[in-house]
């Protein structure tokens, strides 16, 4: 997954403070933050912001800072810098940007780390390795919090790793693999029951996510096989009988309001939105997944799609299915995107 690359140097004239807090068992966690140092409540409102990675949109992060109505904004990671605080302070009109670091258990149960997630009125998740989001944070204070800033009606968003685990259901990213191995959507259709087919799910609870997985840089890493193969699983394991997905292009993001429009936008190709329709026929461990009759609905950049109707006057429809652990499209010269 993508962590953001460009350096950029801190050389604001407002406030900004750093704390590192080591534990005896070196458990830490890092928080830079910049703009006033004082927090202000604000009225924000939800909104959810669901970026495929690749480069940062603008437009998307001023949609969150817009929901947070202008109060204190978070970054959260598991590692990396501080290099997004710069970013959002000049493109964003906000009473501090923050960005905190939970690189450990300890450190998500930690009540200061608890006390900035409670304060933020909008958060944003970065890219990177989402096996770190749900090893260190699920099941721990630090998810609690999370998901009561949902509750509250406060806004949230993600990029690549950052988006991947803001649905009900989650590639998880976990197994043996070194961290730029991704996942090859062909590995999956032959075996749906790999070891690196990992899928978690119950870390944040966004009502309009709900029986939906999220997935990124879709198109040019070629990750349909292993949707679908993530779909089939979801199914085959009892979790659920009709699972959708919400796909997101590199440059691309689907900016979502709480009544369930859903507006893509951003210089990528868009997003993919897909609902099963049945079982699969055959998924089981090292025999080719049969999986049939998969809903795509693909919206480019500027268009609409409405999730709670799940439905769109935009973008083109057609069909996938599986067999033999081959992709066919009801598209023309079979198209799989």
């Amino acid at each position: 997954m993508r962590v953001r690359q460009q350096s950029l140097v801190l050389t604001f004239v407002f406030a900004i403070t750093f704390f590192s807090i080591q534990s005896a068992n070196a458990a830490s966690f890092k928080y830079k933050r910049a703009g006033n140092k004082q927090d202000l409540a604000t009225s924000a409102e939800a909104g959810y912001a669901l970026m495929g990675g690749g480069s940062d949109l603008d437009e998307a992060f001023r949609f969150l800072c817009e929901k947070g109505k202008g109060g204190d904004f978070l970054v959260l990671r598991a590692r990396g810098s501080a290099d997004y605080n710069p970013y959002v302070k000049k493109l964003c009109k906000v009473n501090s940007v923050a960005t905190l670091v939970i690189a450990d258990r300890t450190s998500a149960a930690n009540p200061r780390v608890v006390e900035i997630i409670r304060n933020a009125e909008a958060i944003f998740i970065a890219g990177g390795d989402q096996s770190r989001y749900i090893n260190f944070w699920q099941n721990t204070p630090t998810q609690d919090e999370l998901n009561r800033h949902i509750a509250a009606g406060k806004p949230i968003g993600g990029t690549s790793a950052g988006l991947a685990v803001l649905g009900e259901f989650i590639y998880s990213a976990q197994g043996d693999a070194p961290d730029d191995d991704d996942l090859k959507s062909k590995l999956t259709l032959v075996d749906p029951y790999m070891p690196r087919v990992t899928v978690r799910k119950d870390f944040l609870k966004i009502d309009l996510l709900k029986n939906t997985l999220t997935d990124t840089h879709f198109k040019p890493r070629d990750r349909m096989g292993r949707s679908l193969t993530f779909l089939a699983r979801i199914i085959q394991d009892g979790w659920s009988k009709n699972p959708r997905e919400i796909a997101v292009d590199e440059k691309s993001a689907v900016l979502l309001n709480p009544d369930g429009n859903g507006k893509v936008v951003g210089l990528g190709a868009g997003a993919y939105f897909m609902q099963t329709t049945e079982a699969p026929e055959v998924c089981r461990e090292k025999i080719p997944l049969k999986f049939r009759n998969i809903d795509i609905h693909r919206v480019e950049t500027g268009g609409n799609f409405d999730l709670k109707s799940w439905s769109s006057k935009d973008g083109v429809s057609y069909r996938l299915s599986v067999i033999d652990g081959k992709i066919e499209s009801t598209q023309a010269e079979g198209a799989v995107y």
